[in-house]
Formats: C-alpha cells, sequence, structure tokens
C-alpha cells in the first residue's frame, strides 16, 4: 500500500537527493552566515504530523475544529520569543523574513508610502525596497549607504536624508553588514520625521535571544526576524510589535498576506526558542561572535581586506578587490567549494560587477560554531581559505585544504 510505505519505496529519487544532501552538510564546511544546522529535536518537530492540520487563524479563533494542540504549539512558541525578546506581541506564522517583513509593511503602510533602508549593495535585502521585490514595486524606496571609506553607517548622513526625504517607515536590518546597528540612533531618526522604526534582525535573531548583540526592542514598534540562522529554530520568520499594533500585525499576516500557517515549522520555532532559553544555547551564541573575531583577526593579518576592517556579530564581507584584483567573488566562491568550504559570492560597497558575479565573498560562522569549532579551528578554516585564494591554480595546495576540511568535518559530525 503506497500510502504506508517509506519514502525510499515510494520515491527513491527523492530519497537519494536528501541522502546526498546530508552527506554534502557533513562532508564540507558551512559557512554561509544565513545557514545553519537545526538540532535533531527541530528536526523531528519540523517532520512530524503536524504537517496535516490546518489551523487558518490564530490560537483559540480557528476557522478549522481539531486545533487544540496545535493551539499549544503555536502558544509555546509565542510565550518562550515574549520572554527570550521581552515583547509585547508576537507572531509566529511567517514562513520567512521576507513574509515577516511584508506583514509590517501591509499593517501600516499603503501603496506608495516611503521607506527608507540600508541599500543591497551596500549590505541590505530585497525585501527592504529593491525594485525586483514586492516592497520595491509597492512603496517608494530611497536607500541609505555605509561610508565608502569606513564602511560604517554614516548617522548624520542617514539623518539628514531622513529628514529630506520624509519615510513613513525606516527600516534597520541587513544581510550583510557586519556592524551592529545604533538602534537607538535609527529609533530618534525616525521619531524626528514621524516615522516607523522597523528592526528587522534576521541574521542576529539568536545572538539578541542570548544577550550578547543589542536588542532594539526598545526602539522599534516592530521587529522582524528569521528563525533559522543564529536561533537555530527551523526556517521561517517572526514578528514582534508594541500591543498596540498587535491586532493590525495579525491581519496583516492572515489572512492579509497568508492562508493556513505551516504548524510543522511553529512546532520547530518552539522546539528551537526552547533550546535559546539554555545555558548552552548562551555558549554558542558567545562562541558564535569569538569564532567570527578570531576568523576575522587571521583574514586581516593574511592580508584580506574586510568591509569594515572587522565585525561585531557572526559574519565578514571580504572585498577582494585589493588582494585578489583577478579573482571575482563568484570565482571564490567557486574555488572554496572545490575544496569543501561553502561560502556565498556577495557584493560590496562601490560594487562594479553584477550580483551574479561580485567582488565579494561573505562569510559566517553560525554553522561551524554548532558543529563545535572553536578558535583554534577557526584560524586553520582562515588559513585554508587563503591558501586557496593566495594559490588559485595550485593543485597541491588544493588538495592538502580538502584533506584538512575532511579531517575537520570527520572530527565535528552534525548528526553522527
Amino acid at each position: 500500500m503506497a500510502f504506508k510505505q517509506s519514502l525510499e519505496q515510494i520515491d527513491p529519487n527523492t530519497a537519494e537527493a536528501i541522502d546526498l544532501e546530508r552527506e554534502r552538510q557533513e562532508s564540507t564546511l558551512g559557512m554561509i552566515a544565513s545557514e545553519n544546522h537545526v538540532s535533531k529535536a527541530v528536526l523531528e518537530a519540523q517532520g512530524s504530523v503536524l504537517t496535516n492540520k490546518y489551523a487558518e487563524g490564530y490560537p483559540g479563533g480557528r476557522y478549522y475544529g481539531g486545533c487544540q494542540h496545535v493551539d499549544t504549539v503555536e502558544e509555546l512558541a509565542i510565550e518562550r520569543a515574549k520572554e527570550l525578546f521581552g515583547v509585547d506581541h508576537v507572531n509566529v506564522q511567517p514562513h520567512s523574513g521576507t513574509q515577516a517583513n511584508m506583514g509590517v509593511y501591509f499593517s501600516v503602510l499603503e501603496p506608495g508610502d516611503k521607506i527608507l533602508s540600508l541599500s543591497l549593495s551596500h549590505g541590505g535585502h530585497l525585501s527592504h525596497g529593491h525594485n525586483v521585490n514586492f516592497s520595491g514595486q509597492l512603496y517608494d524606496v530611497e536607500q541609505y549607504e555605509v561610508d565608502p571609506e569606513t564602511g560604517y553607517i554614516d548617522y548624520d548622513e542617514l539623518e539628514s536624508h531622513a529628514r529630506e526625504f520624509d519615510p513613513d517607515i525606516v527600516v534597520s536590518g541587513s544581510s550583510a553588514y557586519p556592524r551592529e546597528f545604533e538602534y537607538d540612533r535609527i529609533g530618534d531618526i525616525a521619531d524626528a520625521v514621524d516615522a516607523y522604526h522597523l528592526a528587522d534582525i534576521a541574521h542576529v535573531t539568536g545572538l539578541i535571544a542570548a544577550g550578547v548583540h543589542e536588542s532594539p526592542v526598545e526602539h522599534a514598534e516592530f521587529v522582524t526576524g528569521s528563525t533559522h540562522k543564529t536561533i537555530r529554530a527551523g526556517r521561517g520568520g517572526i514578528i514582534m510589535c508594541d500591543e498596540e499594533f498587535a491586532d493590525d500585525v495579525d491581519s496583516a499576516v492572515f489572512p492579509g498576506a497568508q492562508g493556513g500557517p505551516l504548524m510543522h515549522s511553529v512546532a520547530g520555532k518552539a522546539a528551537g526558542f526552547a533550546e535559546a532559553e539554555t545555558d548552552e544555547f548562551q555558549s554558542y551564541a558567545v562562541q558564535t561572535i569569538a569564532n567570527a573575531n578570531t576568523l576575522a583577526d587571521e583574514f586581516d593579518d593574511r592580508g584580506l581586506s574586510l568591509v569594515s576592517g572587522g565585525t561585531d556579530k557572526h559574519l565578514m564581507l571580504v572585498d577582494l578587490r585589493d588582494s585578489h584584483p583577478d579573482i571575482t567573488g563568484e570565482e571564490a566562491e567557486e574555488l572554496l567549494s572545490d575544496v569543501g568550504i561553502i561560502v556565498n559570492k556577495n557584493t560590496v560597497p562601490g560594487e562594479t560587477r553584477s550580483p551574479m558575479v561580485t567582488s565579494g565573498i561573505r562569510v559566517g560562522t553560525p554553522a561551524l560554531t554548532t558543529r563545535g569549532f572553536g578558535e583554534k579551528e577557526m584560524k586553520t578554516v582562515a588559513d585554508l581559505i587563503v591558501d586557496v585564494l593566495d594559490n588559485p591554480e595550485d593543485e597541491d595546495v588544493h588538495d592538502r585544504a580538502a584533506s584538512t576540511v575532511e579531517h575537520l568535518c570527520q572530527e565535528f559530525p552534525i548528526y553522527g
């Protein structure tokens, strides 16, 4: 009977692809800053029978029967998030960080309203108003940039820009800005022009939950985030806001932007948030930043140029134009992938190449820290990266790097 057959029995091709992906993750060093490895508990929650249940609406107010147990799961996720972040209201139904941002925009903006946000090429995100994204198509968007000399946001310039543009909402947050945002300053700027402040903490959700990164909660009406980068609660999004905006946000998510929530993903969030409450997670967050600082220091010692000169969090942006002008970000990504180190090409401030080629790479530490890497291992990885980039055609160097990667993966298995 097909219904009771295993995945391997009913669909061996998909089963094989999943097995190969698990093998790929186990046998390579994942250094994409937006990726991590969830625990067995989160995998179990996300692969549960909750995938069968429709639950349109919110706990205690569903449009379907039989929701008493999924209500419990969603309430657990909400209450744990409130405790972790110290917020009034939480919506855990967004399917991603982008849809979390959509929920905020839909709750307080009308088409044509103004958004001021960080430029994508300077570290921002598509959902902050890029013209290929819904946010750039529905709203009037202008974007601020980092200082080309320092790599830091110039908050005086941002304030002047805000006063001139008069936005309805100011967005802080990024996908490739290696420094902490001055949330208090941005909140004051937004207040001065009678705008809302949306803080998108997609990359630093876990670091903020652990208290090792500045929180925007006291300085922003809305805080959005992803639940799969530094907090390890499975792929998804979250919206946090002041109580006065709760009804509008909830309505914007459902029925405004989504139908039935993915209750198995909500269960993953509940389990991941429970993990984030532990002392072990606190230590993980501290180590994630320590590993990033070690990596940045070693890169600097070996001659790589880092945007802003370093990092305050879990990621750094390597600008190859000075140290390796003949290697594009795309080529660097491929060279490193060939030896088992997975990073992503990334635009850098002042970028002249296309987003599919780029002049930089983004490097992150969340996944390696989950595997158990410490500063010693990060120094080794940093040297491997620079060795490969310094010797793009030397097969002996690449073979030695691949062998070291294999050894590290065996020493620090993910699920083994």
